[in-house]
């Protein structure tokens, strides 16, 4: 009777025992689903921060910033910068050399600019915006402004050139094709004949959908476009090659300004450009301009944005709406060497 007393005494000391193992069980995994869910909620709050700083990236426009590479070593106090002009100019051309003038204007260490081109040309109005804009960062800083022709600066190209104060070529570059060309597309054919449609065109004026690109233009459509706009984009052209250029004679550039292109050493003949020569040639004349004997020498390039990345993805595929009509449609006024 003891040893079963015993036993009944001991039994629930069992009953107790299993009951605490299995709190412990219980509270392990309780403190383990509070760190788990803790962990998920920082996750989760700092997930919504990165999104709320890519919309706000985006609606802000942000413009990317410039990497700066040094290119030659030198004292911090004397900086000669490179900045660069490529491809085809256009409207983000534009922006992105305005953006890097007004970065190095407040740069106290500056002594030089060198524009570094390779680019065919562009638009008319981003053309003369490069131009102006390289102007007034001379005037206001008093800073020497040297252009350097890598490759190709040529119409559009040169048109920026103009505005520096001494133009550098690479003996193999190409420039000059001084000139306006404007084209656009008729889809008349297109339309009509392939894919059965037929435009209605309801005008208040004669000339208000000239150039149409509905039918081919007559005579006198084309002369009144050479007027209107051919004429006084070539004037503004040869306008900002004079007051670039002083000491090159009115009748020569003349001569020179019929879209013909020139190899670096005709155009130094012609007096078109001032110097042949390499990087190291053109930044050893930024210094004598500046009047320095050593610089540290440095090259801004855009860094790509999250911005510029999306867009250009989006912008990949073609599509063919009203807006792409338009644009396919509409006539483009260009400095460009039209080398098709």
């Amino acid at each position: 009777m003891e040893f079963e007393n015993n036993n009944e005494n001991q039994q629930p000391q069992t009953t107790v025992s299993g009951s605490t193992q299995k709190n412990k069980k219980s509270s392990f995994w309780k403190i383990l689903w509070g760190l788990f869910t803790g962990l998920s909620v920082f996750a989760n709050f700092i997930f919504l921060l990165v999104i709320i700083a890519i919309i706000a990236f985006l609606a802000t426009g942000h413009i990317s910033d410039y990497e700066e590479t040094t290119i030659e070593p030198g004292p911090q106090n004397r900086k000669i910068a490179i900045i660069n002009l490529n491809g085809m100019i256009d409207n983000q051309q534009s922006d992105d050399i305005t953006q890097q003038l007004k970065m190095l204007k407040k740069d106290k260490s500056l002594k030089a600019l060198i524009l570094k081109i390779n680019s065919p040309g562009g638009t008319v109005s981003a053309s003369d915006q490069i131009n102006n804009q390289i102007k007034k960062f001379k005037l206001q800083t008093n800073i020497p402004v040297i252009a350097f022709m890598q490759s190709l600066a040529a119409s559009g190209g040169y048109y920026s050139a103009v505005a520096t104060d001494k133009i550098v070529a690479e003996p193999t570059a190409i420039t000059g094709s001084i000139g306006v060309i404007m084209g656009y597309f008729v889809l008349q054919e297109l339309l009509e004949n392939k894919l059965g449609i037929m435009p209605v065109i309801i005008k208040s004026g004669e000339k208000k959908d000239w150039p149409s690109a509905f039918s081919p233009p007559t005579p006198e459509q084309k002369q009144y476009l050479t007027d209107r706009i051919i004429t006084p984009a070539f004037q503004r052209f040869l306008d900002v090659i004079k007051q670039g250029r002083p000491s090159l004679d009115p009748q020569k550039l003349a001569t020179l300004a019929d879209g013909s292109i020139f190899p670096a050493p005709l155009a130094l003949e012609e007096g078109l450009i001032d110097q042949i020569g390499y990087l190291d040639d053109c930044i050893e004349t930024a210094k004598q301009m500046a009047k320095i004997k050593d610089a540290k020498v440095v090259e801004y390039k855009k860094t790509p944005s999250f911005y510029d990345m999306l867009t250009s993805q989006q912008s990949s595929s073609l599509k063919l709406d009203r807006k792409t009509l338009h644009q396919l449609s509409t006539p483009q006024l260009m400095y460009l060497w039209n080398c098709r």
